[in-house]
Formats: structure tokens, sequence, C-alpha cells
């Protein structure tokens, strides 16, 4: 995926009951060329297919489908090992991997697991040490020595695949600064979209850390989880009275994300079920089928 090329996917469940209707899912929307698919990580709750394992076999059901975590749980997943998992992932795929990354939330849950907890400052200092030392150990070249508070590791030989895009769900200031510095994307909170006041404070942020740090900050893609029914009548009104987004007929979709491109900036919508459930079949099909292939296009005429 290029930096500049607007991205479209969903959002799955993935408890243990639902791999068939998840396999089923990723596979229609891999033959209708959507770009991504995406699981949440919770390793603590056990009626939850593991999302790594979940992921790994749903690229080798596919041809074209990217995969990711929308968000890695990091603090049970420590990053040396983490960056073994998604460099294997992309080698075996062709490179259809995304990291997603997040500092942990749930942390009497995250705790229970036998995890050392992290006060909210230092889980954001081990999340950006973290995607320093993934992309230190991926792409070949000499082996590795990194001192950092949280991580340590000592003449460790990278993996020559090169690390996945990483994408945060940086929500605090100082998590969102982190993904200026050292990430590729960012996944507001909250399903927070482009006319939120969550993103209009949180993204300056961002370009101003990346910018410090000399980089471009328009490199850094913002993809939108986006909650919302599909139509097949316009809705009188698209979002409720307080500003979210409800959703709206095909051609009210295509509008608003076409706006959202052109105007804010936005470079990716993962769909999400309004109700936060298990995503169906038609929707989907409306989603990958017409409303994608349209804002390509109005997109592309500018």
């Amino acid at each position: 995926m290029s930096t500049q090329e607007v991205v479209f996917g969903f959002g799955a469940h993935s408890e243990v009951a639902d791999g068939p209707e998840l396999l089923r899912l990723a596979q229609q929307a891999d033959r209708e060329r959507l770009d991504l698919i995406s699981l949440s990580d919770h390793p603590y709750l056990g009626g939850r297919l593991d999302a790594y394992a979940t992921l790994g076999f749903l690229l080798g059901r596919t041809e074209h489908l990217s995969a990711f975590a929308n968000v890695t749980n990091l603090p049970t997943r420590p990053a040396p090992l983490l960056a073994r998992t998604v460099t294997s992932l992309s080698a075996l795929s062709g490179g259809r991997v995304v990291l997603g990354m997040g500092a942990g939330g749930l942390w009497d849950r995250i705790a229970a697991m036998g995890v050392p907890r992290l006060s909210p400052a230092d889980a954001v200092d081990a999340f950006e040490e973290a995607i320093v030392l993934i992309k230190l150990l991926s792409g070949g070249g000499a082996p590795v020595t990194y001192e950092g508070r949280h991580y340590q590791v000592r003449e460790i030989e990278p993996a020559p695949t090169a690390a996945p895009p990483v994408w945060t769900g940086s929500v605090g200031r100082k998590s969102l600064a982190a993904t200026g510095r050292v990430a590729d994307g960012w996944l507001p909170g909250h399903a927070a979209d482009w006319l939120s006041e969550r993103y209009r404070t949180s993204r300056p942020v961002i370009d101003e850390a990346a910018a410090a740090a000399g980089r471009d900050p328009r490199e850094i893609r913002t993809i939108f989880n986006f909650p919302g029914r599909i139509t097949d009548r316009p809705l009188t009104a698209t979002r409720d009275e307080t500003g979210r987004w409800i959703g709206g007929s095909v051609e009210q979709w295509v509008s608003e994300l076409t706006g959202a491109v052109l105007e804010h900036g936005a470079s990716g919508f993962m769909l999400f079920s309004e109700t936060h459930g298990a995503q169906d079949i038609v929707t989907l099909g409306r989603w990958a089928g017409e409303i994608a292939p349209a804002v390509r296009e109005a997109v592309a005429k500018g």
C-alpha cells in the first residue's frame, strides 16, 4: 500500500464460535478487493480466538487482503517476539500485514495474566521503545543491541523481512507525540472522525512531533474506525445530535468519505457494525462493491 492510497477495510469479531463466519467474510472481502481486515486483541478473554493465530490463518486462506490487530495488546506480547511474529507473517503473506500498536488498556485484566502493571507514562514509554525495537529487528543488517528502560536485547539478528507499517491507537498527548516520532499511521480512538473535537485537537500533536523529529507529517496516515449503517434510502440526518456519524445511503456515504479524503486528509476507513457486533455479509458487500469503488473514483477526479 502506497502512502497516498486510500484504503478500505472492515473490523471483525473473533469469538471462537465465529471462526467459520469470519473466514467467509474475509474471503468475500478478498474477492471483492477490500484492502484490510482487523481483529481486536484481548488475550485475557477466553472466548476469543488469539488475534495473531487468527490473522495468520486468514492470511493463509486469502490472496489480496491485508490484516492487522486493531490494536495489538503490547504488554502481553513482548516487542522482540512481536517483531518475529509480524515479519514472519509478512514474509509468508507477501507483505499483507500491518502492525497495529497500543500501549495497553484494561490493566486489571492484563495484570491478571501475570504481566507487570505499568503506570500510564511508563506504558507509553514502553510502547515507543517497542516500535523502535521492532523496526530495528526487521530488514536485515548487523545484530542489534538495544538498551532501553523497558526492553534490552543483545546481539540479536534482525529478520531479513522489512517491518510492516506501524499504525497506532494513540489517545493521550504523550502517546500521540510518540506516534508522530516513530509510527506510520494513526487510528483515532473511540471511533473519533475528522469532524470530532478529539481529532481536531489530537492530530496536530502528531504533526508537531513528527516535524520536530525531522519527519514529514503527511507521511503518517490517518485511518478511521468508522461505525454506521448503510441504508437503502437517504437519511434526513447522517449524524446524531452529538455530531457522530450514523450512516446513510450509499450516495451519502460516498459524499461523506470523499470529503473526508479531499478536505481532511483521511487515508483509510475501517467499517464497523453500528452495534459493534458481527459484520453482516450484505453490508460488507455494499461497502466493498459500491462505496469503496465510488469513493476511489471520486477522489481520483479530485
